[in-house]
């Protein structure tokens, strides 16, 4: 699937840049309507990213001086648009099943992968580009056809904004088809939360994890 995003690309910015507050200290408050909030405590972690941790544990430690949240600007902002439709376009998706012969495995794509490996080459290309890994969540969320669904959340001061193969563009979490059921910790990459989400989700996705 090819997208074209400078339209859409150009409009978003400019209604994040309008969610701009005055105060340095409001700018990283992530308890407003803007941000997942999420509950208290560690919650399970998925199998697929247990298994990832055991194969690459210098990737799923505590997150050294954690970053609450980045501060967007416009070339921060062409940072994300880049490496989301430069994976995109880069990674032709395929269920584990087809690919593995198994149901779940979760790696870095070697040309093809579902959502979760689309969700690992973004990660890690935004982390290699200087994000703080802290900001960057990989979270699990359930369509609206009730099938699960990986996206990689980034947490910038204009709120939560999700990265996502299904879907070109990049937009507020409030603003996806997602119900999001789990995230990892901005304290440590190889633990997870539960995110509080009680939306009603009535927008029907399609299409390869």
């Amino acid at each position: 699937m090819r997208f074209n995003t400078k339209g859409l690309a150009a409009a978003l910015m400019s209604a994040l840049l309008a969610l701009a507050v005055t105060s340095p200290a409001q700018a990283f408050d992530t308890t407003n309507v803007a941000f997942v909030q999420t509950m208290g405590g560690t919650t399970s972690i998925p199998v697929g990213h247990a298994e990832f941790c055991r194969s690459r544990p210098d990737e799923c430690g505590p997150n050294a001086n954690p970053v609450a949240a980045v501060s967007l600007d416009e070339g921060l902002w062409q940072q994300l648009l880049t490496v989301n439709a430069g994976i995109n376009q880069a990674v032709i998706p395929v269920t584990d099943q087809d690919l593995y012969q198994v149901a779940e495995f979760w790696t870095y794509p070697n040309g093809y992968g579902d959502c979760e490996d689309y969700v690992l080459a973004k990660r890690r290309a935004l982390i290699d580009a200087g994000w703080p890994a802290s900001t960057l969540l990989i979270s699990v969320v359930k369509q609206a056809n009730g099938e699960g669904h990986a996206v990689l959340l980034v947490r910038t001061d204009r709120g939560d904004l999700v990265l996502d193969n299904q879907i070109g563009s990049i937009d507020l979490w409030s603003q996806t088809p997602y119900k999001f059921i789990k995230r990892q910790s901005q304290a440590n990459a190889g633990q997870w939360v539960d995110m509080i989400d009680t939306r009603d989700i009535v927008t029907v996705t399609a299409g390869i994890n």
